[in-house]
């Protein structure tokens, strides 16, 4: 069933909320939305996650021009727009600019080395796409390049982009790999992770099929 606008507003206000509250979504960087059938429900430009109203939000079709709402669409609107094209299979996505991922992001590391179990089966890696200015075509096409095998992408120096079937599962994931960042940069603080093995790694990607 198809969820009316006024619940997908309210879902996103209150995982805006959430991500305020976690320190992850900084002032008013980063943006969310949500598949409305053939058409995208997007933050507006300018908008806080963490302190969004009914009237943040500005209704898109698919090639980012605006169907209804008195506000700018994020001006990152064409690579949710990507996301969802390539992805039917997503129908909600968080990008933000939260302070361990920025960090790789900014410094150019792709989290892709098999550390934690539970990354590895969630993610398999978050890889890096190359700095585009935001809200180009050129940062469009460098991240999107990566959605048909991944649902998570770290964007050089910006930020990260995660899409979900649903708001919460995108969240979570958005967490954990907020926290798989810092778990990374503590480790090599403490000398270096210990890398999965091959066979490891292997063997998480069969518990995928269980």
């Amino acid at each position: 069933m198809t969820k009316s606008i006024k619940e997908l507003k309210e879902e996103i206000i209150k995982y805006g909320k959430h991500a305020e509250e976690k320190n992850l979504t900084p002032g008013v960087s980063g943006n969310m939305s949500a598949r409305c059938g053939d058409k995208i429900l997007i933050t507006s430009s300018g908008s806080a996650n963490g302190y969004l109203s009914e009237d943040d939000f500005v209704l898109i079709d698919f090639d980012g021009n605006v169907i209804e709402g008195k506000k700018k669409p994020s001006s990152e609107k064409l690579l949710h727009c990507a996301f969802y094209k390539m992805r039917s299979d997503v129908d909600y996505i968080i990008h933000m600019h939260s302070p361990y991922l920025s960090s790789f992001a900014s410094a150019g590391v792709a989290l892709d080395e098999p550390i934690m179990a539970e990354n590895v089966f969630y993610f398999g890696k978050i890889p890096l796409a190359e700095y585009g200015l935001p809200s180009s075509t050129d940062l469009v096409n460098k991240t999107a390049k990566f959605f048909d095998e991944y649902d998570a992408v770290l964007m050089a120096n910006h930020g990260f982009i995660v899409g979900d079937k649903t708001i919460h599962d995108a969240f979570l994931k958005l967490t954990l790999a907020e926290s798989y960042a810092q778990v990374v940069l503590n480790t090599r603080i403490l000398g270096g992770a210990k890398v999965l093995t091959e066979q490891q790694v292997k063997e998480i990607y069969e518990l995928r099929k269980k």
